[in-house]
């Protein structure tokens, strides 16, 4: 036992921990406790006695929660008793307080490694859930049909083999459900549940006694007498019947009635019940197909919404490469802007393509030689045509088309960034027009990007008298 302070080994005379000194006297009559219920569980689990098992060792884990073996024994009187579940379960658990060198590794090993024997096992369950909703809805006949086959797949199910015995006794089926008690107390011996469904099957089988009359000797009314070596027997007031050749063909008839009768009232209802039971377990496994059919006709329809998703998306992607607005459409303006430019050196019809490209699609985002290939088209056209819409803008500004000068101005500041004109001019454009913010933008620009410039000092100024204006 070790110190649950600091982890040294505890000494059996001592009730501190020789280590660190704490006080384990509580703690090693805990742990004693627990061990002694260990052994205990032990024991009746040697004799079979498996509901007992079950008691005792989960007292001893509610002393000490962390006693391995116990929880392993557990887990395999669970197994034994058909609960698989919650066998595997303590074995997890248990694992998981010791990683290392724990014998549960081997019984999960076990069960994780026959994919056959997991899937028997949770048709079991599932059978099983699917017999107790038949009891739920009072339909018996097909409880008991899966019950048979939860037994079938796992012999050792107590809770199955109690639950058939119920239903025999439901439906007054004293042999079967003696068989089946009996079958669960070769399990678990011990088991409280059977032991007292037993007793009141054997209650039912035994003879009722009060309907037993001891019976009445008739006075012998014959008369004995000896000739030569036998001994002749002759009974008193017996009379020969009359017409016995007519009253043994009426015995005959009556016979025979009573043979028919017999036929229809005993054998034919159990031919009866034997064809319901086998069509309800033709209705099962009808029921069963279907089940089957229908789970796999819901799998391939969420397969088919998965490939149409699937096929939407792809849809969609080719359509931004081959749209109206796709990348292939975009590459081939960019490819005709650049063979108009070196055919005919057309600086508007140049523009007017890149000007396209620039709205529909960002440039920043596309491939590194689509930009390059755009930059150096805006790079080559960019001074020059600057100077003519500077220029058209110039005119447009004169004449009081200050709208037209507004476009005109930006296209030059965008073909020439490096030019102060351009921007200040559109400045002044956005002035005249009343345009009070887009005015002021331009001669914030103008005073960042060209600071120590006479258009910079009258930028200011202007900025001013709006501010001013606007107050």
């Amino acid at each position: 036992m070790f110190c649950y302070h600091c982890g040294a080994q505890l000494s059996e005379q001592h009730d501190f921990c020789t280590a660190c000194g704490a006080d384990v006297h509580l703690y090693k009559k805990i742990m004693y406790v627990s061990n002694r219920f260990y052994n205990e569980g032990l024991e009746r689990a040697g004799v079979r006695d498996l509901s007992g098992a079950v008691v005792s060792l989960r007292q001893s884990l509610k002393f000490n929660k962390s006693n391995v073996d116990a929880r392993n024994l557990l887990g395999l009187v669970y197994f034994e008793t058909g609960e698989v579940v919650a066998a595997m379960s303590e074995w997890v658990i248990s694992k998981n307080m010791r990683p290392e060198r724990n014998i549960a590794d081997d019984y999960i090993g076990m069960l994780q490694s026959n994919a056959t024997r997991l899937d028997s096992i949770n048709q079991t369950i599932k059978k099983y859930n699917q017999a107790y909703a038949y009891c739920v809805q009072e339909s018996r006949d097909l409880a008991v049909i899966q019950l048979k086959k939860v037994l079938s797949l796992n012999p050792k199910f107590v809770r199955a083999h109690l639950l058939l015995a119920l239903l025999y006794m439901d439906s007054e089926q004293w042999e079967k459900a003696q068989r089946e008690l009996k079958k669960c107390l070769d399990i678990d011996r011990n088991n409280t549940q059977a032991l007292r469904y037993l007793k009141e099957v054997e209650l039912m089988l035994q003879p009722d006694e009060s309907i037993r009359q001891p019976a009445k000797h008739r006075k012998d009314e014959s008369v004995r007498y000896q000739s030569d070596n036998e001994i002749i027997i002759q009974p008193m007031n017996v009379k020969e019947p009359k017409g016995s050749g007519a009253s043994t063909l009426l015995n005959v008839g009556i016979g025979l009635i009573i043979g028919l009768a017999a036929c229809y009232f005993l054998v034919v209802p159990a031919r009866v019940a034997d064809t319901r039971n086998e069509m309800k377990k033709t209705i099962l496994e009808i029921g069963n197909q279907s089940d089957a059919k229908t789970s796999t006709i819901q799998q391939l329809e969420l397969q088919v919404e998965k490939l149409q998703e699937e096929n939407d998306s792809l849809n969609g992607t080719l359509e931004g490469y081959v749209g109206e607005d796709g990348t292939l459409v975009t590459i081939d303006n960019l490819l005709d802007a650049a063979s108009i430019y070196l055919e005919t050196q057309n600086l508007q019809d140049t523009a007017v393509r890149l000007e396209t490209i620039a709205s529909s699609v960002n440039v920043e985002e596309t491939s590194e030689a689509f930009q390059k290939l755009y930059n150096l088209l805006l790079t080559t056209i960019g001074p020059e045509l600057a100077v003519t819409y500077y220029n058209d803008g110039v005119t447009s500004y004169r004449n009081g088309d200050y709208a037209a000068a507004v476009e005109l101005f930006t296209k030059a500041v965008y073909y020439d960034s490096a030019n102060v004109e351009p921007l200040y001019y559109l400045g002044q454009a956005y002035r005249q027009n009343d345009d009070r913010e887009n005015a002021i933008a331009a001669y914030q620009k103008v005073v960042e990007l060209f600071p120590d410039t006479q258009n910079a000092a009258s930028a200011k100024r202007h900025i001013e008298d709006l501010e001013q204006t606007a107050d």
